[in-house]
Formats: C-alpha cells, sequence, structure tokens
C-alpha cells in the first residue's frame, strides 16, 4: 500500500470535515456539506445546499471508507444519507436526473461497499431513469424532466448506475450506443454535452469524458462485447491529448465546474483498476489513465493551500491556489446550473475534486504496487480527524433505521 497518498486522503477528508460538515438544522443523526468556505449565514442554515454536491460527498465518504474502515465512518455515511433525504423535503428524487443519477451512483456504493443501504430509493431512482428514456424524442434521457435537452451528464451517470444494478445492463448498454453514435466529436474522439432540440451542443467537459469513461469500464468488465473496451482506448487517448496537458487535468473554476476534473479523476482510476487486461490496448488504457491521475494528484498537493494544517485546493489543480475570503461573491444557482464563486476555491464542489482526486490517486498506487516519492516533506501527516468526531452530539447507529420519521421509500 502507498501510505503517501493514504495520508493525503486522510487530510483532504479531514479538511472537509471540519471546514464543511454539519448537522443539518440542528437535527440528530444528519449531516451536510455546508456549500461554501467561509461560510455566510444562509449557507450555514442549508439554504442553499445543492444536492447533486452533496451526493459527491457520500461518495467521497464511501471512499474514504473503502481506504481506512473505521465505526465512526459508517455513522457519517449514514447521517450524510439522512441530511440529504430530510433536506430534499422527505424524497430521493428531484427534477434533474443527472443530480439523482450522481446519488444513485452513491448510495449503491455506500450499500454494497460501506453496508449503509438504501434499496428502496435505489429502486425508486432506477425507475426514474428507465421511464424517461424516449428514443423516440432523439434521447437518451433528458437532463431534466419536461425538457429536450439530451446530454452525457444524465445519461453518463445513469447508465453506470443501470450497468451496476445487473438486471438493467441491456439498457446500460443502449445509452452508451446512444452516447458512441450521437455524441462523439470525429475529429477529437472527445464526448460532446448532448443534443438540445435536435441540435448538437458541441462543449467538451471534462466531466462528460469521465462518466462515459465510467460506463464503458464497467460494461467491458460486464459483457464479452470488445466494442466497450475499444471506446475505452480511444478516449483515454483522446482526453491525454486534449484535456491534460502535461499530464494534469484541466480545470473548470468553481461552481457546479469544480467537480467536474474530480469526476474525470475517478473514473481514470476505474479505468487503471477495473478495465480488463485482455491485451496491450488495455494495458496501456490503464497505465495512461493512471499516470493522469498521479500527475494530477502531484500537481494539485503541490499547489495547495495549507490552512489550520490541512489543504486547500486549487480549482485548477497546475495553479497555486487562492485562500477565499468571506466578503467575496458567492456562488449563485441560476437557470440550473451553480456558478462559481468569486474566488472558486470557497466552493465545497472544488474542495470535494481535491479530496476526491486524493483518493483515486491512492487507489491507482495501491493497485500499481509502486511508492512514490514525495520529494518533500508531507504536511499530511497529522492524525485524521476525518472518522471521530460527530457534531451531532449524539449516538448515531449506522444501520437501516432512518430517523427523518418517515418511510424509507
Amino acid at each position: 500500500m502507498d501510505q503517501l497518498w493514504a495520508n493525503r486522503a486522510a487530510s483532504a477528508e479531514a479538511a472537509i470535515v471540519k471546514r464543511h460538515v454539519k448537522r443539518l438544522w440542528g437535527i440528530p443523526g444528519t449531516q451536510l456539506g455546508v456549500v461554501a468556505w467561509p461560510a455566510a449565514q444562509k449557507h450555514r442554515r442549508f439554504g442553499t445546499w445543492h444536492y447533486w454536491w452533496q451526493a459527491h460527498l457520500l461518495d467521497n465518504l464511501v471512499d474514504a471508507q473503502l481506504r481506512d474502515p473505521q465505526p465512526e465512518r459508517l455513522k457519517s455515511i449514514a447521517r450524510q444519507i439522512r441530511g440529504h433525504r430530510l433536506r430534499n423535503f422527505g424524497s430521493w428524487v428531484n427534477d434533474y436526473y443527472d443530480d439523482m443519477a450522481w446519488l444513485a451512483l452513491a448510495l449503491e456504493r455506500s450499500g454494497r461497499l460501506a453496508g449503509v443501504g438504501r434499496p428502496k430509493a435505489l429502486d425508486k431512482l432506477a425507475d426514474q431513469f428507465l421511464n424517461a428514456w424516449v428514443p423516440e424524442d432523439g434521447g437518451g434521457i433528458p437532463w431534466r424532466k419536461q425538457d429536450q435537452f439530451f446530454n452525457a451528464p444524465a445519461n453518463g451517470p445513469a447508465g453506470i448506475f443501470l450497468a451496476r444494478r445487473e438486471d438493467r445492463l441491456r439498457r446500460a448498454q443502449q445509452m452508451a450506443n446512444w452516447i458512441d453514435e450521437l455524441l462523439i466529436d470525429p475529429e477529437t474522439h472527445l464526448v460532446f454535452d448532448g443534443i438540445k432540440a435536435g441540435s448538437l451542443v458541441r462543449a467538451q467537459y471534462t466531466y462528460c469524458q469521465g462518466v462515459v469513461l465510467g460506463l464503458e469500464t464497467e460494461l467491458a468488465a460486464r459483457t464479452e462485447d470488445a466494442e466497450h473496451a475499444e471506446r475505452v482506448h480511444r478516449l483515454v487517448a483522446a482526453v491525454a491529448e486534449e484535456m491534460a496537458p502535461d499530464g494534469v487535468i484541466k480545470g473548470a473554476g468553481g461552481g457546479d465546474g469544480g467537480l467536474f476534473n474530480g469526476i474525470l479523476a475517478r473514473y481514470l482510476a476505474l479505468v487503471a483498476t477495473a478495465l480488463p487486461q485482455r491485451g496491450p490496448e488495455d494495458e496501456k488504457a490503464r497505465q495512461t489513465a493512471r499516470s493522469m491521475v498521479l500527475s494530477s494528484a502531484r500537481a494539485a498537493w503541490d499547489n495547495r493551500q495549507t490552512v489550520e494544517d490541512l489543504p486547500l485546493f486549487s480549482a485548477f489543480w497546475d495553479r497555486v491556489a487562492e485562500l477565499p475570503t468571506a466578503g467575496t461573491t458567492q456562488a449563485q444557482f441560476v437557470e440550473g446550473a451553480v456558478h462559481s464563486s468569486h474566488i472558486p476555491e470557497r466552493d465545497l464542489s472544488v474542495q470535494l475534486a481535491g479530496w476526491m482526486l486524493m483518493e483515486a490517486a491512492h487507489v491507482v498506487s495501491e493497485e500499481s504496487g509502486t511508492a512514490e516519492e514525495s520529494g518533500t516533506a508531507d504536511e499530511s501527516g497529522t492524525e485524521d480527524e476525518s472518522g471521530t468526531e460527530d457534531e451531532s452530539g449524539t449516538e448515531d447507529e449506522s444501520g437501516t433505521e432512518d430517523e427523518s420519521g418517515t418511510a424509507d421509500d
């Protein structure tokens, strides 16, 4: 095991827990991530909470539990799940299929890998995606309900989730084929954003590449169809060429964009560890994906700020992080998307991506079995504060009981 990246991941986790994780509305047995640091009053009261950012906080907690299993973190995972449902007014669903797909992925992993499951929630979310499939309208599933924008950020994560539910593998394959037929740039081989009212939206975001890599890797591992691995080979090479200058994944600022590079890192790590090794092209893709994760992680760590011995990551991993202040413009929700704070490092999304990258680096370094030489003193060697402090002040059982007072459906 490469302890260097384990220590850095633990330090990133501790930073999030200390600065962002709070009890929801004072309710015992709950938590969510405050969406900014320093936080305004509306943030601390969860007037603003960003559903899909919270799903990634849950996913990161599962990563941390795999790295360093701790009973206290299981309680944190259970609190996060309860907090999410309560803040969403007792429901798992909202109007955005991409949001729901991120939550579905995190809940599926928390149940399968950490033993904190919500099977009825997974069934409900699966039905949302299955019923939204509308090939007669040009999809795919749409970005949100009552919309004609069919995009990779909805179909990619929903497809990964359905691929992991063995009874829905066929629909996951249909989603992957839809993306491959309609959203691949014939020149760069990158993934376009989507199709809106019949017209191609040509934007190319890092996280679109990540979710398609994740979907095709899952299908390569679960089917005998060689085309899925071939698509992974092609897309890994395109990402390395177009989106990782000098091996470091490009940033996209703060707000929702703060998560984009972290999502790509997560699924590059999946390629590096889960793509079946059936030939030299598979090994080449795995090694290229691993290299991008580790190069990005080294850059992000080297360019961090340190506040009270804990890291603060840059929105752009190849640039030095800027310390946020309370008096600057805050992130704003505009027309279905969260726009960046004036200093993007203030946004929870940016810090979650940094933590996600550290966990990804730990996974690929452990898989490769090669030690990383840091060259400098590792400031992450502080005690891991991530799993021990329960801000609720009460004993929180991590099992299946839902303290929200409503049935888990």
